[in-house]
């Protein structure tokens, strides 16, 4: 991969750690300051609103403004974000941070940054070597989600045990979120111009058409529908609401929820390392679907344990398939495209899950004040999870890319 390969591997271990070490406390933080359950599932929406409308502008335009320079904005965005949530207990304020800046509410990517950096991976790799590479991407990142998870739990409770406030605690980690946001601004600063692409001389409606797409823009759009299904189902059992159901149903401490994040980020990090050589042998569609059905039927079983160890274990065992699509999707997408349209295909499909995801919110609000409700989050999200199963093998079956 060569200097920028490993800059751009640093960047989404130190992004995905300060994202893990938020994901835990976030729900907390917010019920501490004084939201309301209705509140919380509004802003959740609005974050990823305001998601859709920052990264659709930085992905589509990232090929054409430079893909350094649309990665450093997105950190300064991050820092924005933390530092405003960080010093506010006002709804309106919340909502401003949550919707203009960068603040990943579940623990998994939000803004330009994956788009961008998926783009430019495939910029500087052959194509033979891009499922695996990215395979070990996702790797690296759940490993830093898990780590940061592990390490905000702990700290937060440490911090409580030292005497201070639960809301004290909960904005320290805020604070540090701010602060990685500056790391990562430096980080990509440090780029070469190998990442950048070299825009086709054509026509400027034929080169850079809606949204950044020319040749490739109705496969986008399809696949985009379906990744939006996809997470419409994913926004019901982010780390957040995973973590407050374990301490609703449970009773189960912060210290306690970050291992068990923990052990679930290592395990679909390991998942998706082993995705690669399955696609090799099966196909990446086919590996997309048939490793993703039985993960989200275990997800509508969690809900369904009696008791907390066999919750924790089913919980872990849809973990450790549950990332195989993940690579072989983002290769998928890859392959299907120009390497002037990468970028933007990839924003596009990224903003598409937000808008997904967004229309979950204030369902998942809704189901916050009971804890029996709360478990419909798991099964809702499972079926419209294989639902997309469903549809991406109809549709795309019979579709072979590299």
């Amino acid at each position: 991969m060569g200097r920028d390969g490993r800059i751009l591997f640093a960047a989404r271990i130190a992004r995905l750690f300060a994202y893990g070490f938020l994901s835990v406390i976030l729900v907390f933080y917010l019920k501490a300051v004084g939201l309301s359950d209705r509140q919380i599932g509004w802003l959740f929406a609005l974050t990823l609103v305001g998601d859709i409308a920052v990264s659709l502008w930085l992905t589509t335009t990232a090929d054409r403004f430079g893909r350094r320079k649309t990665l450093v904005a997105g950190a300064l965005l991050m820092t924005f974000a933390g530092v405003l949530f960080a010093t506010t207990n006002d709804f309106t304020l919340l909502l401003i941070a949550a919707t203009l800046g960068v603040i990943s509410l579940s623990g998994y990517e939000i803004g330009p940054f994956l788009s961008v950096e998926q783009a430019s991976l495939s910029q500087i790799l052959p194509d033979s070597s891009r499922t695996a590479v990215f395979a070990w991407y996702n790797l690296v990142g759940s490993f830093a989600t898990a780590l940061g998870s592990l390490a905000g739990g702990v700290l937060a409770q440490s911090l409580q045990t030292q005497g201070m406030s639960a809301l004290g605690s909960y904005r320290v980690i805020l604070s540090a979120y701010a602060a990685a946001g500056v790391l990562l601004a430096l980080t990509f600063w440090r780029l070469s111009s190998a990442v950048e692409v070299a825009i086709p001389e054509q026509p400027r409606e034929e080169s850079a058409g809606r949204f950044g797409l020319h040749r490739s823009k109705g496969v986008v759009a399809k696949l985009s529908a379906l990744f939006a299904i996809d997470a419409f189902g994913g926004g019901f059992v982010i780390a957040g609401i995973i973590a407050y159901w374990f301490n609703q149903r449970f009773g189960v401490k912060e210290a306690a929820i970050g291992q068990i994040i923990f052990w679930a980020n290592i395990l679909a990090g390991v998942s998706a390392l082993a995705a690669a050589r399955l696609a090799d042998r099966i196909g990446l569609i086919e590996t997309m679907v048939w490793t993703h059905v039985p993960s989200n039927l275990l997800l509508i079983l969690v809900p369904l344990m009696p008791n907390l160890p066999l919750a924790i274990l089913v919980l872990l065992l849809r973990f450790s398939i549950s990332q195989m699509d993940v690579p072989t999707r983002q290769s998928y997408m890859m392959a299907a495209v120009d390497p002037d349209e990468r970028s933007a295909a990839a924003g596009v499909a990224a903003v598409a899950r937000s808008m997904g995801a967004a229309a979950s919110g204030p369902i998942v609000g809704a189901l916050l004040g009971n804890v029996f409700w709360l478990n419909g989050a798991f099964y809702i999200g499972g079926g419209m999870k294989l639902l997309y199963d469903a549809l991406l093998y109809h549709n795309f079956q019979k579709s072979r890319r590299s």
